[in-house]
Formats: C-alpha cells, sequence, structure tokens
C-alpha cells in the first residue's frame, strides 16, 4: 500500500514549537527576529517562495524584509545587512541573474548571519537537507543499511545533502548529469531523493517496488511548479513518496527559521 510522506503534517507541529520559541525570545531578552531576503532576479517560482516565506514569518512573529535590487547593487547591501544589529538572518535568494557570480555573492554574508548555509564559512545546516532528514525521521524511516541514491549535486540540496549523510555513517551513491544508466543506479536503490528540477527525471519504471522516494525538485512548467516526479508514479501503490504538494517544501521554510531563530539566539 502507498505510504505518503507529508512534509505539510509534521511542518504544524514545528511551526507551534517555533511560536513559543519566538515569543520566549521577544520577551525574555526583547529581541524580535529579523531576516532579510535579498531578489535579485524576477521569477514566478522565485516570487512564490518568497512569499511563502513572508508569510510564514508573519504567523511566527519573524519580521521578514524583502529587498529586491539589481545583481550589481548586491555586495553594498549585504555589507550594509551584516553589519545591521537588527537583522539576525540574511539570505541571497537564488538563483541569481547572473549565475556566475553566486560563490563570490553568497561569501559576502556575515557566516553568522547566513541562515541558508550558503557560505563557504556558514556555520548553519541548509535548509533543504534538513527537511529531508526531519521528513524521514518524522516517518521513522532508518536510512542505516540502505542503498541510498541521491539525484543532482546541486549547491542548495543534493551536495550538502551528500556531505551530511556520507558524515552520518549512511553509505549513499550520487547520480548527476554524467550518470551514463541513470536507471541501472535507481533500480538499485532503496530510498531515491532527487533534487535536479527537471521534470520527469524519474519515471514509474525506474523504481522498484518498496522503494522509498523523496522529490526535493522544483521547475515551472507551463507556469505551475512540478517536482522531478514522473506523475505515474503516484499511481503506483507499492511505494513510499513524497506528495506533489506539501512534501519537503512546507519543512523547508521551517528549517530556514528554525536557523533564523538559532541566529538571534546566539546573536543575543
Amino acid at each position: 500500500m502507498k505510504k505518503i510522506l507529508s512534509g505539510a503534517d509534521l511542518a504544524g507541529y514545528i511551526k507551534s514549537r517555533q511560536i513559543h520559541q519566538v515569543r520566549g525570545l521577544i520577551q525574555s531578552a526583547g529581541i524580535k527576529p529579523k531576516l532579510a531576503i535579498v531578489l535579485c532576479k524576477d521569477d514566478p517560482v522565485i516570487d512564490t517562495y518568497v512569499r511563502l516565506k513572508k508569510k510564514y514569518g508573519e504567523d511566527i512573529s519573524v519580521d521578514v524584509d524583502i529587498h529586491n535590487i539589481k545583481q550589481s547593487e548586491a555586495p553594498k547591501l549585504l555589507n550594509k545587512l551584516s553589519k545591521d544589529e537588527t537583522v539576525n538572518g540574511v539570505i541571497v535568494q537564488l538563483p541569481l541573474e547572473d549565475p556566475s557570480e553566486t560563490d563570490e555573492i553568497v561569501n559576502l554574508v556575515d557566516p553568522k548571519k547566513d541562515v541558508d548555509a550558503l557560505g563557504s564559512k556558514a556555520t548553519f545546516d541548509p535548509a533543504t537537507p534538513m527537511a529531508i532528514l526531519w521528513l524521514l525521521a518524522g516517518y521513522n524511516i532508518d536510512l542505516t543499511d540502505k542503498k541510498v541514491l541521491l539525484i543532482g549535486r546541486g549547491k542548495l540540496v543534493g551536495a550538502p545533502l551528500e556531505h551530511i549523510l556520507k558524515n552520518s555513517g549512511v553509505e549513499v551513491n550520487v547520480a548527476d548529469r554524467h550518470t551514463v544508466d541513470l536507471k541501472k543506479e535507481t533500480l538499485q536503490a532503496d530510498v531515491i531523493i532527487t533534487a535536479t528540477g527537471s521534470p520527469n527525471v524519474l519515471t514509474s519504471d525506474m523504481v522498484k517496488p518498496g522503494a522509498v522516494v523523496v522529490d526535493a525538485g522544483v521547475a515551472s512548467e507551463g507556469g505551475k511548479k512540478v517536482g522531478d516526479v514522473s506523475p505515474e508514479l503516484y499511481d503506483r501503490e507499492d511505494i513510499t513518496i513524497t506528495p506533489q504538494k506539501g512534501g519537503v517544501g512546507p519543512l523547508t521554510v521551517c528549517a530556514l527559521f528554525e536557523n533564523v531563530i538559532r541566529a538571534a539566539r546566539q546573536q543575543v
């Protein structure tokens, strides 16, 4: 029987805890956490995520400032935000208009405020990998002695998640655009985590019965947000899978604000 890994269900519990944590910070230290989002590109998918973060911040009493600027203005603004004591977390919303400058720009964020953990000296765990691990733990999916396959080596998900899993002693294989036979790799995997942003990269004939599939990919197709997983995979009754909406996404927002709250505590 198909089992659904609903991040939306788990997110409610985490949000309730965070509301109490923020309330405690405000009452005990007079600190209201603040997140600054630096936005350098107009994109419907990006705009949706920024709105979600703004709304979530309102729900848990964290201020969210959105700075919509040209990419050339980012260094000056990031320097200012790093020095601003009222700002606890800073994120540069990716992708940038000119992705070749990504490393240079994200490394301008003060590591103590780098709540997206994109800089080379970041001290926080990145949000989406945290969300994926929370999701698996929330449904008691133990990765010990499992064959885990990551599809995608991106800066936001694949690369940091590979690092975290290997440091935890989990055996993990990674497939990317250079993988010769992706289907051969996926059919051997007990747990598949995909985050390529390429629609239909994982089809039903590529997943063995009993496998766990976590779709953390996001792309825009015909003006709609879609994941990496092909729709027919959701007709399968013999796998465990994240839903088409409400899987990793809600927990990613929770994980980001977990870092903002931690940053505010540390700065106190």
